[in-house]
């Protein structure tokens, strides 16, 4: 049995040996590296908070001490830590999430994958403590140095720095990286300490702790000293602006160093207000192939050779973020009014290939969603058309900032929204699907969802041309698959993918969706039910030519990867009505529920997204079996009144 398999419990930490601890360390970092390499996940990230991770396990008591995890990606070593080792199936459908989740720990309290909301989690839970009463439980918040270019964070160190007797540790793991190197002017003064000469011959605070350690060279990362100005003086150098903050500082410490890191956390602990651990870690640590990589260190990896590190899946399908990329930079070598900003993503939303076409016209915010949709508008005053780079599940971040400086400035500003719809094994907080629920209620704006690479060139193509109002293009994670030709297209651009001489069905597909739309309309004229399949291309504002097909057709499904409460369906269903069209319309989509981690087939099949049980359903309709009735269906006696899809 392995020094790991004796570990069930963050309380098993206590009677290891300084020696016993570094070969736990050890056995942690190879159980990563084998058991991600088999299913993928957040690799580099773990790899780089073990000895930090041990040390807070030690010095804490959880779940008696809350342990809250900014973004969550980083929770794997914790998660070994409180009895959760089997990572066969990790991010598949019934295993372990990849982030914390409630169901799992009592020691996991904060779900939600959104980075930069760690500090307000801790002040609101550090607050509740000493309200209570239970002023023997601490808080710790272990925030990424990328984590901290997030507007959330600044404002709860505002409130945290107010309040200065709650027994909060903030333990920032400075790697000096998000998913790429952090950018801004906190990034340059955090690499400053890391590089700076005179951290060399700091004072040790607690010099017993501290004995053991090595020599000049390991001591430049591991001095401790308590600051006596504020956090925040640190990163402006502006000490009459900031020294009312009074946050004690402890760092920098070598946070693989598991005694170190013990002495600066046992310190923390026991100074009996708010203070900030400064650890300085690296990304993807022990594990060469991780290091070694220069786009990411293994911040995310799928199935790889755990010797090599190389991906086992070498397949050559093209993905939606690759044609985005392409595409765009095609785009701006003919239009030099086009930019580029993302939020810290620039590689995962493939921003990278315009920023390395025309770097100067590239601009990389950090974690600060809501900043750089209000600068997009700013720059679209200033005569330029910014493209919004964003994850889909990020761009609800900053709805507030579409609808108040984008849209009601009537702004021409292009939001391209990756990973939309069910996105698999990430779970809840990166499935991206609200978008089309919440984005389509801001007035003017236009929604583009190609369905394939062809149409995602095209909708780009024109989403960048509209100048009065914003516009949105949304496509899912992974491969772009086949490529669907319309038989005809409509004055308005709608694509009608097959049409039918039997006019009962009319399928109005989103995005991808077209392919399963289009195997539904094969399997209802299997049982005779004449189906025409049409995508709309731009799916709001509902193309009139779709409202004007509607009406001579039985029934009308919508179907799409959002959910479908207020979802494009509901949209249709409405603008029917509005035009005096009385065919019915069932909306089908996702469930208004937060989607747990599983492959998107999985998915999809849970909530009876296939093209079978589609299919079943409408033809059930079609018969009149099954609500809403088509037109003419058996007992019909007449114009159809408006009913609410029924849930199965």
């Amino acid at each position: 049995m392995t020094l790991l398999e004796t570990i069930r419990g963050p309380r098993d930490l206590d009677a290891l040996s300084k020696e016993q601890l570094e070969q736990l360390a050890v056995e942690v970092r190879e159980h990563l590296v084998s058991d991600v390499a088999k299913t993928g996940g957040h690799l580099g990230p773990n790899l780089g908070v073990v000895e930090l991770t041990i040390a807070i396990h030690r010095v804490f008591d959880s779940p008696r001490d809350a342990i809250v995890f900014d973004t969550g990606h980083q929770s794997y070593v914790h998660k070994l830590l409180t009895g959760r080792q089997d990572f066969s199936t990790l991010r598949q459908t019934g295993g372990l999430a990849g982030y914390p989740q409630r169901s799992e720990s009592e020691h996991d309290i904060v779900e939600s994958s959104h980075a930069s909301s760690s500090l307000s989690w801790a002040d609101g839970i550090s607050k509740a403590f000493e309200m209570t009463g239970q002023h023997d439980r601490h808080v710790v918040a272990v925030v990424g140095d990328g984590a901290l270019t997030g507007g959330m964070t600044w404002e709860a160190l505002n409130n945290i720095s107010d309040d200065n007797t709650r027994k909060l540790i903030v333990v920032v793991n400075d790697n000096g990286r998000s998913y790429a190197p952090t950018i801004g002017g906190m990034a340059r003064f955090l690499n400053s300490v890391r590089t700076k000469s005179t951290y060399r011959n700091l004072h040790l605070s607690s010099r017993d702790a501290f004995n053991r350690l090595g020599g000049p060279a390991r001591a430049f990362y591991r001095g401790v000293r308590g600051g006596l100005h504020g956090f925040l003086s640190r990163f402006t150098g502006n000490e009459a602006l900031y020294s009312n903050l009074d946050i004690k500082y402890v760092g920098p410490v070598d946070g693989h160093d598991e005694q170190a890191m013990e002495a600066a956390l046992r310190q923390a602990k026991h100074y009996g207000a708010p203070v900030i651990v400064h650890a300085i870690t690296e990304k993807g640590r022990g594990y060469e192939p991780a290091r070694n990589d220069v786009a990411d260190q293994f911040h995310a990896v799928g199935q790889i050779d755990p010797e090599t590190g190389e991906p086992l899946d070498t397949g050559g399908a093209k993905s939606w973020t690759s044609v985005f990329a392409d595409e765009l930079v095609h785009l701006a070598e003919g239009d030099d009014r086009l930019v580029g900003i993302t939020a810290a993503m620039l590689r995962p939303t493939g921003l990278h290939r315009m920023a390395e076409r025309f770097p100067t016209r590239v601009f990389d915010v950090g974690i600060a969603e809501q900043h750089a949709v209000t600068s997009a508008a700013g720059l679209a005053f200033g005569g330029l058309h910014p493209v919004v780079a964003v994850y889909a599940t990020f761009m609800n971040r900053a709805f507030d900032q579409l609808l108040m400086d984008v849209a009601l400035h009537k702004a021409g500003v292009t939001f391209v929204l990756d990973r939309a719809g069910v996105t698999g094994p990430d779970g809840p907080s990166h499935h991206g699907v609200w978008d089309l629920s919440i984005l389509q209620v801001v007035p003017g704006i236009r929604i583009a969802a190609p369905r394939d690479a062809i149409r995602l060139a095209e909708e780009l193509g024109e989403a960048v041309q509209v100048t009065d109002s914003p516009t949105v293009l949304r496509f899912p994670k992974g491969s772009v698959g086949t490529e669907y030709d319309a038989v005809r297209r409509t004055d308005d651009g709608v694509d009608v993918l097959v049409e039918s001489q039997r006019k009962d069905v009319l399928i109005v597909t989103v995005g991808p969706m077209a392919g399963i739309g289009l195997e539904v309309a094969e399997r209802l004229e299997a049982q005779g039910i004449g189906a025409t399949v049409v995508d709309p291309r731009w799916v709001v504002p509902v193309p009139r030519s779709v409202v004007g097909l509607a009406g001579d057709y039985r029934i009308v499904v919508s179907l799409e990867d959002g959910i479908r409460v207020g979802g494009v369906g509901t949209r249709i269903r409405q603008d029917l009505r509005e035009a005096g069209v009385d065919t019915a319309v069932t909306e089908l989509g996702l469930p208004d529920e937060f989607l747990e981690h599983g492959s998107r087939s999985d998915i999809l099949e849970r909530v009876g997204l296939t093209p079978q049980h589609i299919a079943q359903d409408v033809t059930a309709m079609v018969l009149g079996t099954k609500l809403p009735h088509a037109r003419g269906a058996s007992g019909d006696t007449g114009t159809q009144p408006v009913i609410a899809h029924v849930a199965d």
